[in-house]
């Protein structure tokens, strides 16, 4: 089965209690964790279900002492990228797009943060058929654009064929490789929408409120795929091409009243919307003002403080510097207005298996790494909880396991990685380590290098400007032996975790198998358990392979998962951590009295 080279996109926030933004990217990854360790007694959040019809069924469970009216500020350092939901494969943008636009399927989430996925648009979560090949969904009745005019199966159909526009080039693109089956050149099969023909793939019936996919290739977790604001709904009657990235048309509870770019937006109720056909979203506030260019010290200063306006004012998607953990988590008046929880994904240490061919000396690089001096940068064990597996906490089926000591010798463990040098014979072997330049990065590197020196590497340190720094890792021919990297995933189960970073069809420059893991058996076994119908089983399949990658090839060193503080004003309600996006969850807030 060929995969497009272009699908999957790196989500890495840099740590220190979220100090720094380089990039941060893939829509659609779901979850929370469970790790151990976390600081402040702070809730995780649990893995994600699949719900029923009667889960699907709106309104949204009601926030306790929630009411309407009032507006609710949000702040952050940039404005939203885009707002054409084709164009959205980031998780920063899908904080607004939950607030615009619906999907087929979406996530469901409680108050304590645990998820269901359900049906947004759809009345259900689909209906497999086929061996996976064939995915039904009915639309729900009642659903209404900002404009008033019906929403049905030919919108929720147009928003996937504009993504063949050749202005759509963020898009995620795991439907469009799965229903033509042509990896890469997805785009080959067809022409899109816009000279009036459409895919013969997906087959509408506007009476029966029914669409269908067949696909090319087997996608048991196709509805899950679904979820992603990249497929969500536009109608054709609406849709103004490029523009429609400026001001997009609502289905959601908010519509766009006005957007400067880079300075400011506003949202205001998006009457036509239904609360009875949306068991996902709350809409409580009258509105939502957005203030871009606020820089993440600034904004947290003027959180905490919480005066005029900021009393009413949220992050979008910023969490407590370092510099002011401290004086949250310490100050209980101000501790009472934090939440936090750990963001999807882990943080690693790619290694070079191509530079780096002997096991034993890849195994010793596990031991040896310092990952609670790491850790204690970063802002100790509030920053998140040590890795130890490939796959993130939220990931359906994920197993914990302890491969090699790190949670008992978090620290490093010299002797151990000594012994495993001497054995292959590599003591004083050197070691380039590359990382992006940071100052929180330029301090990690001091306790890796003394690592690395105590158990009998010869450590080479390389920082690479942060602008560049992908670029620089994911070339083929790159000179680096360890590489910082991280992954998230695009929806909770390990397909979109292990494919990307370990399929020996990602290997090239761009590409994400950064380690460069060239195994057969590791992409026979991608190839076997991604068409495993039966979730369970998928599940545990995955968590075998993944202690397997880790036993017998040991191509990264896990990190973090890590954690991410928010705080906001006082007469702010409702407040909660996105599992999904590790941002606010806009939809749930509301203005106290």
């Amino acid at each position: 089965m060929s995969l497009s080279r272009r699908n999957f996109v790196i989500a890495t926030s840099v740590a220190a209690a979220g100090s720094t933004l380089l990039s941060a990217c893939s829509s659609g990854d779901a979850g929370g964790g469970s790790g151990s360790g976390s600081g402040g007694g702070a809730k995780t959040y649990s893995k994600v279900t699949i719900g029923t019809k009667e889960d699907s069924t709106g309104p949204a469970p009601e926030v306790p002492g929630a009411k309407k009216g009032g507006t609710i500020y949000g702040i952050a350092p940039d404005d939203f990228s885009h707002l054409d939901p084709g164009r959205i494969y980031y998780a920063y943008n899908s904080t607004a797009a939950l607030l615009l636009h619906r999907c087929l399927t979406g996530y469901k989430i409680a108050s304590d943060g645990s998820q269901k996925l359900v049906g947004d648009l759809a009345t259900d979560t689909g209906t497999m058929s086929n061996g996976g090949k064939t995915w039904t969904f009915t639309l729900k009745e009642g659903l209404k654009w900002e404009d008033g005019s019906e929403l049905t199966v030919e919108d929720v159909r147009h928003g996937i064929e504009r993504l063949w526009a050749p202005y759509i080039i963020e898009s995620a693109s795991y439907v469009q490789i799965a229903l033509t089956g042509k990896g890469g050149k997805w785009r080959d099969a067809y022409e899109g929408p816009y000279k009036g023909k459409h895919l013969s793939e997906i087959v509408t019936d506007k009476a029966k409120r029914t669409i269908t996919f067949n696909l090319a290739e087997a996608r048991p977790d196709f509805n899950w795929t679904m979820a992603m604001h990249s497929y969500a709904a536009v109608s054709p009657k609406l849709d103004t091409k490029e523009k429609y990235d400026k001001h997009p048309a609502a289905c959601g509870p908010y519509k766009v009243k006005s957007h400067v770019t880079d300075k400011s937006m506003t949202l205001v109720r998006n009457k036509y919307w239904d609360p009875a056909t949306d068991s996902i979203r709350n809409a409580y506030p009258d509105g939502f003002e957005f203030d871009f260019g606020i820089e993440t010290l600034d904004g947290v200063d003027r959180l905490i403080a919480s005066q005029g306006k900021d009393a009413y004012a949220v992050s979008i998607y910023k969490g407590v510097p370092a510099e002011r953990i401290q004086k949250v988590l310490t100050d209980p008046e101000i501790k009472k207005r934090t939440f936090n929880g750990l963001l999807t994904g882990t943080y690693y240490y790619a290694i070079n298996t191509k530079r780096v061919t002997d096991l034993k000396v890849r195994q010793a690089l596990n031991h040896a790494w310092p990952l609670q001096q790491i850790r204690q940068i970063y802002g100790g064990p509030s920053s998140g909880d040590i890795a130890t597996t490939i796959l993130s906490p939220d990931i359906l089926g994920r197993e914990k396991f302890d491969v090699y000591g790190k949670l008992k010798k978090p620290q490093g463990d010299p002797a151990a990685a000594k012994k495993l040098l001497k054995e292959a014979g590599k003591e004083g072997m050197k070691i380039v380590y590359a990382f992006p330049q940071d100052p929180t990065y330029n301090k990690t590197k001091v306790v890796i290098e003394n690592a690395l020196k105590e158990a009998g590497f010869t450590p080479i340190i390389k920082p690479v400007d942060s602008t560049t720094y992908y670029d620089q890792v994911q070339k083929v021919d790159n000179s680096y032996d360890v590489m910082w990297f991280g992954w998230s995933p695009d929806w909770p189960t390990a397909y979109t975790m292990i494919q990307p970073l370990f399929d020996s069809a990602n290997i090239g420059d761009g590409l994400y198998n950064v380690s460069q893991t060239n195994i057969p058996w590791i992409d026979s076994t991608i190839q076997k358990n991604m068409v495993i119908t039966d979730q369970k089983k998928a599940g545990s399949a995955w968590a075998a392979l993944d202690k397997r990658i880790m036993e017998e090839v040991a191509p990264i060193i896990p990190e973090m998962y890590q954690r991410r503080y928010y705080v906001y004003g006082n007469k702010v309600g409702g407040a909660m951590f996105d599992p999904n996006f590790s941002a606010t969850l806009l939809y749930k807030t509301y203005v106290k009295a």
